[in-house]
């Protein structure tokens, strides 16, 4: 496999050389050897690209106080940019993060330019501004308007279409964005980058700086920053909003997980089981929302059980650019460590192994954990209360609705979900008792126009839907006729 090099930033619209010559090697997650390098960012090239966020954002006459429509035409250039792009997209972030290549033309391809379009749409098609009658004599304009520039933090388990989540709403509204990627993902973000280039957005719209937690705590709290959003780990998550809190800067937190699958005593899990792999092991197990917690009846928790030790025994692992593989790498060895140190935590507190629980005979290359499941977990377990991310699941047995609702509930976490019944009333009526920002019955989908976000240890604020897109706005009242009261 040939490398990828790139010798030049993207900041304020252009290849910029970097202020050192520091790199980024990126290794596969699949073969790990190195398949790429980009320069490493520093705080003077998060100082130049801020600075060119400001001036664009700033000038009276750019993409702030652009028409909605002006703005959206070169969005759908970016779009259409990004789709010439997105069978290379896709192979990028397979081998850098070892996402299953379907999935990855999915989530990484086709969803990035689907966002860019809603939210030009939303934008364009709704009114900024309202006139409100008054209670006390005369009216009030009430007037939506871009909030500043933007410091975008993104995760490397799905890195595009988390990029998207900020930069389509933020862009189509009139934001300036720096955009800082995780260090496993970047190759993927400079072909972003040159499709924004050929797009043509204007000088200093958008930077994409690379670096590690350092440079990102540098970026979060630049004194010509306006807002904040970032999706990661809820340890990051607790000192970034300590710090925006500080400065008193809007912030959006997108954090970590640990959702409950409820599966009630009607439900049909066999017939159900592509929409239950995709609700629970998605993406080696490497997404935050996942039901990695799964909620049995007893009076069919070892149906359950075999159920699932069976989907996960029959997953294909290998490598993940082939179109038929389900479970591919972690993204890197110190990943693996982490979730193996979790698989070994979960013997030693008592858990029953049921399926997996080592690394793939067959490969002996690649950062591989084979599909883990735990049965006779207690909630308080330290599998089932702490966020693993990859591929093991703890199923725990519960002996009423109630007790079910009361285990799922009974996390510091609250972001995702699901219930799986045959009743999709009786699934609703207990999805709206779950402390959850989002819960699905029988799948689960992010879909563009329904907000997403969590509650508690999960998070602050909302992507996606409409509430998506008034994160970056700011509202700013006219008093008018006030004489008249």
């Amino acid at each position: 496999m040939a490398t990828i090099e790139y010798n030049e930033l993207y900041v304020g619209g252009t290849w910029t050389k970097p202020a050192t010559s520091n790199i980024i090697a990126v290794h596969s997650a699949t073969t790990e050897e190195r398949i790429g390098t980009v320069p490493e960012g520093t705080e003077a090239d998060v100082d130049n690209a801020v600075a060119a966020a400001r001036r664009a954002f700033d000038d009276p006459g750019g993409w702030a106080k652009w028409e909605p429509a002006r703005r959206a035409e070169v969005l759908e250039r970016f779009a259409l940019a990004l789709e010439q792009r997105g069978t290379e997209i896709a192979r990028r972030v397979t081998i850098q993060n070892g996402m299953p290549i379907t999935l990855a033309h999915q989530f990484e391809a086709a969803f990035p330019p689907i966002l860019l379009r809603y939210f030009s749409g939303l934008v364009t098609g709704s009114a900024q501004e309202e006139t409100r009658p008054g209670m006390l004599g005369g009216s009030s304009r009430v007037i939506r308007e871009p909030i500043g520039v933007v410091a975008a933090i993104v995760p490397w388990n799905v890195p595009q279409a988390i990029s998207f989540l900020k930069l389509a709403p933020a862009l189509a509204s009139g934001c300036t964005v720096v955009l800082k990627p995780a260090p496993e993902t970047v190759l993927d973000a400079f072909l972003m980058s040159e499709a924004a280039a050929e797009a043509g957005l204007p000088e200093g719209v958008l930077s994409v700086v690379p670096g590690g937690r350092e440079l990102g705590a540098y970026l979060i709290s630049h004194p010509l920053v306006d807002k904040v959003s970032f999706t990661g780990s809820t340890v990051a998550g607790r000192t970034i909003a300590e710090t925006c809190g500080r400065l008193l800067r809007p912030v959006t937190l997108e954090l970590g997980g640990k959702s409950a699958a409820i599966v009630l005593d009607d439900a049909d899990l066999q017939a159900n089981l592509e929409s239950f792999f995709a609700s629970t092991l998605l993406n080696n197990g490497q997404i935050c929302w996942l039901g990695t917690r799964v909620l049995a009846p007893r009076s069919r928790y070892g149906e359950v059980v075999d159920t699932i030790t069976g989907l996960a025994a029959s997953l294909d692992v290998g490598d993940p650019l082939e179109p038929s593989t389900q479970i591919g790498p972690l993204v890197s060895s110190r990943q693996r460590d982490r979730v193996e140190s979790y698989i070994a935590k979960g013997l030693s507190e008592g858990a029953r192994l049921t399926a997996g629980g080592g690394r793939p005979s067959d490969l002996d290359r690649g950062w591989f954990v084979d599909p883990t499941v735990f049965a006779d977990v207690d909630n308080g377990h330290t599998i089932a209360q702490e966020e693993i991310f990859g591929p093991v699941l703890s199923v725990i047995p519960y002996s009423s609705e109630e007790e079910a609702i009361a285990i799922a509930n009974s996390s510091e976490y609250g972001l995702g979900g699901t219930v799986w019944t045959a009743d999709p009333e009786r699934g609703e009526t207990v999805a709206r008792k779950v402390s959850s920002g989002t819960i699905g019955i029988n799948a689960y989908v992010n879909d563009p126009t329904a907000p997403f976000g969590g509650i508690k240890a999960s998070g602050i604020g909302r992507e996606l839907g409409p509430e998506g897109l008034h994160a970056y706005q700011i509202l700013k009242t006219i008093y008018l006729d006030t004489s008249k009261s």
